[in-house]
């Protein structure tokens, strides 16, 4: 397809189109949620294997769910984000844990 879109008749290419006004997806962040019974060691283990963070980003995002409520395990366009969701809820569901995952906008 042509990148461009001339004015009628103009045949010079004067009205080229910017490429400028193509608008990049929007953003989600993916937040893991604490509660009373899913273990640390677990919490890290899903940053490490779903959301590939190293070690001690993991520890300090699992800390971060412990005491504030929730952490930051990432920020994806929407299928990936809501992939990885799904990912950590059915990780959870087999492994006995509670652990919630949500996405919201960034």
């Amino acid at each position: 397809m042509a990148d461009y879109i001339e004015k009628p008749g103009s045949g010079t290419g004067a009205g080229l189109k910017d490429r400028t006004d193509v608008k990049r997806p929007r953003k989600y962040k993916v937040l893991l949620h604490n509660d009373d019974y899913t273990t640390m060691d677990f919490v890290v283990m899903i940053l490490r294997d779903v959301f590939a963070k190293q070690r001690a980003e993991a520890e300090k995002i699992m800390l971060s769910v412990h005491r504030q409520g929730r952490g930051i395990a990432g920020i994806y366009v929407h299928s990936i984000a809501e992939t990885k969701m799904n990912t950590v809820h059915e990780l959870a569901k087999d492994f006995g844990f509670p652990l919630r995952c949500s996405m919201e906008p960034e």
